[in-house]
């Protein structure tokens, strides 16, 4: 496989995904948001929570709509860019994809059509169960999606045939309560909220700041800084959930966004600052907490956490092992009868995607050399440094979060809305989340190299055989159409901003005027 092709593969589905992933969190947020304005408008009966319900569902639409039409072609580049990993594993992962599509999306595609043209055609409770409908078809969606991510993050409830040469399912529900898929998603979920929370919170800041729609703004502000501000807490405790879900099963990652080369005695601490060094493979003027890492990842005071080089010693004795398994796999494929060699591969059948990290360097692992070995097992720890730091944006942000809602409620309870740089830093604030969920995700899959699925399929494995031509048109292609996309999202969502929430009903009033007045002639 050249490894140019694979790199260009990689770039175009980070792309993708990271783009996806600008509507996503907005749209999770958004839709429960909704349930919530639109049941305070069920429960009072006053116009002014029709009109705040209809015009963030405006927001939502052209969110939700951008979203859509990103999010498929995801899926058609599991198919095109990455042909191998699909026939590898495709029985397990396409499992819940397919589902998140007869449910979720379904779900979603039903109920949204009588969301936003239901609203002078069906009661009030039954367009909030619409409305709730849509919610819940949103988080479903997600909820499968992250199922599939999290197998890929850890490979449960499957196994290995050596007949047909593929992954097949041993255990679907241990597939859908697997522990890594659960935290990603409650963790994703939470995420979501917030951004859509600091998106009210800002637009209606903004409003108040110009004098304008001081009653929407004002509700809109309130419901926006108590959503929030459970949202944010949960994110930062869920977030612990996640390390604790790394600990039992992604430890290089954990080790590597810690960038702790080294083991340490229980219970650990947690690094502040540091500068992470490749060279010397040290972490320099380290400022850490005093037993945090401990409790977060092991929930316990006496066991430790393991470092990055005891981590690559296990890596190398499991590629050692790989080797066995590779060579037991080609005997049972030259003759599939020779029952020796099935029960040599049994043994050591865990290991054998650790055999093939050595298919990066030679042609038949069985002929590795021992630099070979050490190079493989290095291999698996990813860009310690882009770890470090991202993980520590990502947290940053988390807990300014905290605080910017925590801000907000007591101004609301205390009803000084308009307290002018409180505004102007919730305007501010609009992008961190994306930042946050962004570095979130980049987390997250840069994490988990050099592996497609963890001590399963490496990467460069799974890619297909295309050529650096077809890959650089497309990434242009994808690159200026997602640009262009952006530029109508945003340009939607600012026109919806400025003709403001009640520009339906100023216009039903000017039609009114209008032909009541004479005609002249």
């Amino acid at each position: 496989m050249d490894l140019a092709v694979v790199d260009l593969s990689r770039l175009q589905f980070a792309l993708t995904a990271l783009y996806h992933f600008l509507f996503v969190p907005l749209t999770l947020g958004l839709s429960f948001m909704l349930v919530i304005m639109e049941s305070i408008y069920v429960m009072t009966r006053r116009p002014i929570w029709r009109t705040i319900t209809r015009f963030w569902g405006t927001i939502f639409g052209i969110n939700f709509v951008l979203g859509v039409a990103t999010g498929l072609t995801m899926e058609f580049q599991f198919g095109m860019n990455w042909s191998y990993y699909s026939h590898y594993v495709g029985d397990i992962f396409g499992a819940p994809l397919a589902i998140e599509g007869l449910m979720a999306f379904f779900l979603e595609a039903t109920f949204v059509g009588l969301m936003f043209f239901g609203w002078d055609k069906l009661k009030p409770h039954a367009h909030l169960f619409v409305t709730f409908m849509v919610a819940l078809g949103t988080n479903l969606s997600a909820l499968w999606i992250l199922i599939a991510n999290g197998w890929m993050q850890n490979p449960v409830g499957a196994a290995f045939n050596p007949d047909t040469m593929r992954m097949e399912i041993t255990d679907f529900m241990a597939v859908i309560f697997n522990p890594v898929a659960q935290a990603k998603f409650v963790h994703t979920v939470s995420a979501g909220y917030v951004c859509a929370a600091v998106v009210v919170l800002g637009i209606s800041a903004f409003y108040l700041l110009k004098g304008k729609h001081k009653g929407f703004a004002k509700r809109s502000m309130t419901v926006a800084a108590a959503f929030g501000l459970l949202s944010s807490l949960s994110v930062v405790v869920l977030g612990d959930e996640s390390g604790y879900a790394l600990t039992d099963n992604q430890k290089m990652k954990l080790a590597a966004l810690e960038a702790m080369w080294r083991t340490e005695p229980a219970p650990a601490g947690l690094t502040l600052f540091g500068l992470p060094n490749l060279d010397d493979r040290h972490t320099h003027y380290e400022i850490k907490v005093p037993y945090a890492l401990g409790l977060i990842s092991t929930r316990s005071l006496d066991k430790p956490v393991v470092g990055i080089l005891e981590l690559v010693a296990v890596a190398e004795d499991r590629i050692e092992r790989g080797v066995v398994a590779y060579d037991a796999l080609e005997k049972v494929k030259a003759d599939p009868t020779d029952m020796a060699a099935r029960g040599q591969f049994e043994t050591v059948r865990n290991d054998l995607g650790y055999g093939l990290l050595l298919k990066r360097y030679v042609e038949d692992p069985r002929l590795a050399t021992p630099d070979q070995v050490k190079l493989a097992a290095w291999s698996t720890v990813p860009n310690v440094p882009l770890m470090f730091w991202v993980f520590r944006f990502m947290a940053g942000i988390g807990f300014l979060m905290i605080g910017l809602f925590a801000t907000a409620f007591v101004l609301c309870t205390l009803r000084k809305h308009e307290t002018k740089w409180f505004l102007r830093l919730a305007v501010l604030a609009i992008p961190l989340p994306w930042i946050a969920i962004e570095s979130g995700w980049i987390l997250a899959e840069v994490g988990r190299q050099p592996w497609a699925v963890e001590g399963v399929l490496p990467t460069f494995l799974g890619a297909s055989s295309l050529t650096t031509t077809h890959l650089w048109t497309t990434i242009v292609c994808f690159t200026l159409l997602y640009g262009a996309l952006a530029v109508v999202e945003v340009g939607l969502i600012l026109r919806a901003v400025k003709k403001g929430p009640f520009a339906e009903q100023e216009a039903l009033e000017e039609d009114a005027r209008t032909e009541g007045e004479p005609a002249v002639a």
